[in-house]
């Protein structure tokens, strides 16, 4: 009997040959996307050896006179790495940009300039993977492969900068095998325990490991807790650590919300920390058009969708809603998924809510919506689409998981939703 590993190495090498076709054959985007997909049976691997041996191979490693800036935390790591992006992007640089989930389209995760990466790039690209990877004893993972292709197609773009958000933790998150410039905190929160550890400790430790020797690294306002390990790890590496505990104030930004604010002046900070000089006209410019789904979006007059999946977040949520619409009670989709602080996001989540809509989420790792307790008036849905026809016309919040909210974005607009487990 083959095992999991020996049936994928199989099928990997089965449109080489099983169809007698040539090595240099490029599959089609679909195709592509379809064994991409399939790595995920190898599950989550948190290790620097095998990505770096990617990197390395696949040639993805950035030229000596790029700038990367990476992203790690629990909140906030999405926009910030957008806000510093826009920003690089106003300098006139060329700008790469990686990011995970994808809401909708696996391209999402890798852009330039603010362009997707195309299907005919991608389907190449995941082409050559496929053959480097065929005989690999230990097969990377689909972050890893991922990684891989984003900074390939950086590296051929020759881009100026690259911003880099971690997938999971830091230490161990295959984006710490690329070398950066400078090193970002935003707030630390429980969340991954499985994965991170139990406390706010273990799991700031983690963090603050993507900390490198005599390379600045900022951090937005932490837990005394986090502050301290923090501290701690940075010290022992001797990265030059700076708190940016004041919030951007004197511009307008698009992302609503006073934590995006303190968001906005860690993204500043980490541009100059990288040695690039910004102007009021710049700032004010990237910050105003900026956009960032999934972050409050304002769908139409009635329905918010927001990212948030832990306490802290929720905790920011909630301030925003009550800023945004100060008399009113939202009813709230919500969604969820395994280790996650389910019933604490619920409680301070309840602190806004009419009525709860309980949703499943197209996750593997998605909660039983009836296994959702509250004392606020709720109701179950066997789907998506019943709890949105439900609340139409009524302020509603759809939050909870941001595979429910690329569920709900795919709905909305008709397109195609793929989910993914990383």
């Amino acid at each position: 009997m083959r095992t999991k590993r020996e049936d994928f190495t199989l099928q990997s090498k089965a449109y080489r040959t099983n169809r007698d076709l040539p090595s240099t054959y490029t599959v089609n985007y679909q195709e592509a996307l379809d064994w991409l997909y399939a790595t995920q049976t190898f599950g989550i691997k948190l290790g620097l050896e095998g990505p770096t041996r990617l990197l390395r191979e696949f040639l993805a490693f950035p030229s000596h006179r790029t700038k990367v800036i990476h992203v790690a935390g629990t909140n906030g790591k999405g926009s910030t790495c957008a806000m510093i992006d826009a920003l690089g992007q106003g300098l006139a640089l060329r700008s790469g940009l990686f990011t995970s989930p994808h809401l909708i389209d696996y391209r999402e995760r890798v852009r330039v300039n603010g362009l997707e990466i195309t299907k005919e790039k991608t389907a190449n690209l995941l082409t050559e993977l496929r053959e480097l990877v065929a005989d690999w004893e230990h097969h990377p993972t689909f972050f890893e492969l991922t990684l891989a292709l984003g900074m390939r197609h950086f590296r051929d773009l020759d881009c100026d900068l690259i911003v880099l958000e971690t997938g999971m933790g830091g230490r161990l998150d295959a984006t710490t095998a690329i070398p950066a410039d400078v090193c970002v905190l935003t707030p630390i929160s429980l969340d991954h325990t499985k994965w991170l550890g139990s406390t706010l400790d273990e799991i700031a430790r983690e963090k603050a490991a993507i900390a490198i020797k005599g390379k600045p690294i900022l951090s937005s306002p932490q837990d005394p807790e986090a502050e301290k390990a923090i501290r701690q790890i940075t010290n022992q590496t001797q990265a030059p650590l700076t708190f940016v505990k004041s919030p951007l104030l004197g511009y307008s930004l698009s992302l609503s919300g006073e934590h995006q604010k303190q968001n906005a002046a860690l993204a500043c900070e980490a541009i100059v920390a990288a040695g690039l000089h910004l102007s009021f006209d710049v700032v004010q410019h990237a910050l105003q058009h900026i956009q960032w789904p999934g972050r409050f979006e304002k769908v139409n007059e009635t329905l918010i969708l927001d990212a948030a999946h832990n306490p802290h977040a929720a905790e920011a949520l909630v301030k925003t809603w009550r800023t945004e619409f100060p008399k009113k009670k939202a009813d709230i989709i919500f969604g969820s998924v395994e280790d996650k602080s389910t019933d604490a996001v619920l409680s301070k989540l309840s602190e806004i809510a009419k009525e709860f809509h309980f949703v499943p989420v197209n996750s593997h790792r998605g909660l039983a919506p009836e296994s959702h307790a509250v004392e606020v008036k709720s109701v179950v849905h066997s789907d998506l689409t019943s709890a949105l026809d439900a609340t139409i016309g009524r302020p509603t919040l759809l939050t909870g998981s941001l595979f429910l909210l690329g569920e709900a974005k795919a709905l909305l607009s008709k397109n195609k939703f793929r989910t993914t487990s990383q």
